[in-house]
């Protein structure tokens, strides 16, 4: 099992991952527009941080371990299953979201500003809050275990995820705000959304560390790995792409991998 300040800082740093919903909410009460340029840039470097870590940290890592059970072939074999299985379960939960309330699906400011009625404003901001809730509750459990295996890996992989989670925050914000006027409650169902990161990582940690082994730990990382492949190509490439700046997103995406890499080589 982990030492226990490795828990805590997986914890610490999970919980600073989800609660980056805050610094959306705060972005949306001063800017009429945000700047789209950056934020391909950012859901680019998330993405590349991403999926250099998951094909080139957490897999091997994943076999690694593995392989003081198993034959090199049945260890490949398992951490592709777990691998895949990790995809399977984000992709089940994308799919039972409804597609308006959807956090993969993009929405503007602007679009959010022109809905209907403050009634109907404050009720898309409300889903928008549970939707993005329900999918991050899976991304705390996946970024607490991710955590547990060392700072290189930690740090880089709470960044991304404190990037990916800034767009979420305005786009529960700017409704609430809108239709109430109410900054406070805005920042607060904004900040509640990303709370879920936190609360996935404490139920990781209850359910999974008493039988921590390294069987666990293995299948831990290959299905962190897929739930994190997924959500780079799912939500935030499409995302990068969807603020029509298709080189800045791609040089996000290069120099989210060089980051990761150098991060590796000296940490």
């Amino acid at each position: 099992m982990p030492e226990l300040s490795t828990i805590l800082i997986a914890l610490g740093l999970t919980a600073l991952a989800g609660l980056s919903t805050g610094i959306g909410a705060l972005i949306s009460f001063f800017t009429r527009s945000t700047d789209t340029r950056m934020l391909a840039g950012a859901l680019g470097l998330s993405a590349g941080v991403m999926v250099y870590i998951s094909f080139m940290e957490l897999m091997p890592q994943a076999v690694e371990s593995l392989e003081a059970i198993y034959s090199d072939r049945v260890a490949t074999s398992i951490m592709l299953a777990a691998f895949f299985g990790g995809i399977g379960l984000i992709a089940a939960i994308d799919y039972l979201v409804p597609e308006d309330e959807n956090p993969h699906e993009t929405h503007t400011m602007n679009e959010l500003e022109r809905s209907d009625s403050h009634h109907k404003l404050k009720r898309t901001g409300t889903m928008l809050a549970l939707a993005i809730g329900i999918h991050n509750f899976p991304e705390g459990m996946a970024t607490f275990i991710s955590c547990l295996d060392g700072l290189e890996v930690a740090l880089p992989i709470m960044v991304a995820i404190a990037i990916h989670n800034i767009p979420e925050g305005i786009a529960v914000s700017v409704p609430i705000y809108h239709s109430t006027g109410d900054r406070r409650k805005a920042l607060r169902y904004s900040l509640i959304s990303g709370l879920a990161e936190p609360a996935g990582a404490l139920v990781g940690m209850a359910f999974l560390l008493p039988f921590w082994s390294p069987m666990v730990n293995a299948i831990c990382l290959a299905s962190v790995a897929g739930i994190m492949v997924y959500i780079a190509f799912d939500e935030l490439l499409p995302s990068a792409e969807s603020f029509g700046h298709h080189h800045l997103s791609l040089l996000g995406v290069i120099v989210g991998m060089a980051i990761m890499a150098l991060t590796i080589l000296v940490l």
